[in-house]
């Protein structure tokens, strides 16, 4: 297959399965009316987590469960914790386009982090974009302009510590083994949150709980689209793809939830998105950056409840060489 269309096949999965996940949100979002986002992660890994297991029960590596980087994966693990609540919760309260934009800044915060953490060096062009994909986040949130609520910093916190979860992955992910990785995250959404459930639980009617399990399904359904994406496509073709979101968000929003964004959110998110792109752009020449931080994160969307779609692939591509 040409390369060409290798990267067509890609990409088309990429939008297929971002659809999916803006279809998610869109879920999370109405559920978020009437139930914590503790609640409705829980049920949701709790579905998720038995199809999850299948999939790791393919893993042939000989090995323990003990992480050889402890505080790492501890760090990954409560990361991983605090996104999923976090964008859950900014879901809930904001509109669509807004938490889409602001967790879009995610790949400039894995560049800045890939500093202190990977000892990546950037140069002055990405350090531009860096700032510029900033300023495009405070263009959204409009400080002293417009009151900001929970629900800005909620989606704040998830960028952050969804990209600290990525670039904790590349910083341990040669040592440790996916398995590891996967499995200590999924363990601490349901030991955190099932500890919390007691103290904000909800009765739920059976028509919400159906609801619980559309959100697992597209969560598992996407995740899948988008690591045939990444083995079929090049990163740097299929990473962009994300952005579809914001299209995502016009539509369900103004379908859905009758939301219109105002200027500045759209102008802040193309800020955001440009930098984002700039940045995915110049990685993908190798003489840029050894490390690749955002091209070879391959995550998916900060929801901190579906697996890292890097560590699946590193599953596979081990798996296609014994073959």
């Amino acid at each position: 297959m040409s390369v060409v269309k290798s990267n067509l096949r890609g990409a088309l999965f990429a939008l297929a399965s971002f659809a999916i996940y803006a279809s998610h949100d869109v879920v999370v979002k109405i559920l978020g009316a009437h139930y914590s986002p503790i609640q409705i992660i829980f049920f949701s890994q709790l579905l998720t987590f038995p199809l999850v297991t299948v999939m790791l029960m393919n893993d042939r590596t000989d090995g323990n469960l003990r992480p050889r980087h402890p505080w790492w994966t501890a760090l990954r693990s409560a990361c991983t914790v605090i996104t999923g609540v976090s964008a859950f919760y900014a879901f809930s309260v904001l509109p669509l386009a807004q938490t889409y934009a602001i967790l879009f800044a995610a790949p400039l915060l894995i560049t800045l982090l890939a500093i202190p953490v990977l000892g990546e060096t950037i140069g002055i062009r990405r350090g531009l974009a860096i700032v510029a994909g900033l300023a495009g986040v405070m263009i959204v949130l409009r400080p002293g302009a417009e009151a900001l609520s929970l629900g800005h910093l909620a989606a704040l916190t998830a960028a952050v510590t969804s990209s600290l979860a990525s670039i904790t992955v590349r910083k341990i992910g040669q040592a440790e083994r996916s398995v590891v990785l996967l499995i200590y995250p999924m363990m601490a959404n349901f030991i955190a949150l099932g500890l919390a459930l007691p103290f904000v639980y909800q009765p739920m009617p059976v028509e919400h709980f159906g609801m619980i399990g559309i959100i697992a399904a597209c969560g598992f359904v996407a995740m899948l689209a988008i690591i045939a994406a990444y083995r079929v496509g090049e990163a740097v073709i299929v990473a962009p793809m994300q952005y579809s979101q914001m299209v995502w968000a016009a539509i369900f929003g103004a379908l859905i939830f009758h939301e219109r964004p105002d200027l500045f959110t759209w102008v802040g998110a193309a800020v955001i998105i440009g930098s984002g792109l700039y940045i995915v752009l110049r990685e993908s020449r190798g003489h840029v950056s050894e490390n690749q931080p955002v091209l070879k994160s391959r995550s998916g969307p900060a929801s901190g409840i579906s697996p890292r779609i890097s560590l699946l692939l590193k599953r596979y591509e081990a798996r296609d060489r014994d073959l």
